[in-house]
């Protein structure tokens, strides 16, 4: 049976002279993985070797789950031509793919997360700041997907009251810590019976519990907030993301 539906391709691998490995995330289908056979030829049926980034319409074959889709076609679209113009952006990017490729499972739907993958890539994309202002911008759109990637998979941390005693949080704690194990905010009077605690800077959780507050933060919070989830994607995924030595200074 073949299937229909947009996708942004978020990883491909040579499989042979002529042909790829690749995975794809759909709208409507999920995380994928298919062989596109010929695609490396000069005249194949998708405009040319598949890259990562890419997307479009595709057709494909999936008639056994337990082995590679077959893709049948797929019409690129022009865009995001901005990554390869802007290093960190591309990093940024990659490292978002790579998150998600890691916490969704194959042919789990998530229509959602396709459109903010999709929006995300295009806003980085686009980014036309000074470099010194992209710099910190790109942060801010690169944090705003991850919180949707882990509300999307059923994994977002609480930040905006104590997940031990359920105090919320206010400008008036003491300090604030952030439990990977508790998956959240820890004020200071919990904080001792969660040994894996970071301490959270007040402008971080700040913006972490008021995710408007991002767009105007400093460089330096948005670094503080990205290394928190740098070590939280860590914990979760029980290794360090091997593009996280890319994003932070």
């Amino acid at each position: 049976m073949l299937t229909k539906d947009s996708a942004i391709c978020i990883r491909a691998v040579d499989y042979s002279e002529t042909s790829q490995i690749v995975t794809f995330f759909a709208r409507a289908t999920g995380k994928f993985t298919a062989i596109a056979k010929g695609s490396k030829r000069p005249k194949s049926a998708f405009d040319g070797p598949i890259e990562v980034f890419s997307l479009g319409r595709i057709v494909f074959s999936d008639s056994n789950r337990e082995k590679l889709a077959t893709l049948t076609e797929f019409q690129q679209q022009p865009g995001l031509v901005g990554l390869s113009k802007n290093l960190f952006a591309l990093n940024c990017a990659s490292f978002a793919i790579e998150l998600l490729n890691s916490l969704t499972d194959d042919y789990d739907p998530h229509p959602q997360l396709f459109d903010l993958l999709l929006q995300f890539l295009q806003n980085v994309s686009e980014q036309s700041l000074p470099r010194a202002e992209s710099r910190g911008a790109t942060i801010s759109l690169l944090i705003l997907f991850q919180l949707a990637l882990l509300k999307e998979v059923g994994l977002m941390p609480v930040l905006n009251y104590c997940v031990n005693c359920k105090n919320a949080f206010s400008n008036a704690w003491r300090g604030v810590y952030f439990s990977s194990s508790a998956n959240g905010f820890v004020c200071r009077d919990c904080e001792a019976a969660f040994p894996d605690k970071i301490e959270v800077t007040s402008s971080a959780a700040k913006c972490l519990a008021d995710l408007k507050l991002l767009a105007d933060a400093k460089e330096q919070t948005l670094e503080q907030i990205e290394k928190l989830l740098i070590s939280h994607f860590t914990e979760t995924l029980g290794r360090p993301p091997k593009l996280a030595k890319h994003i932070l200074k």
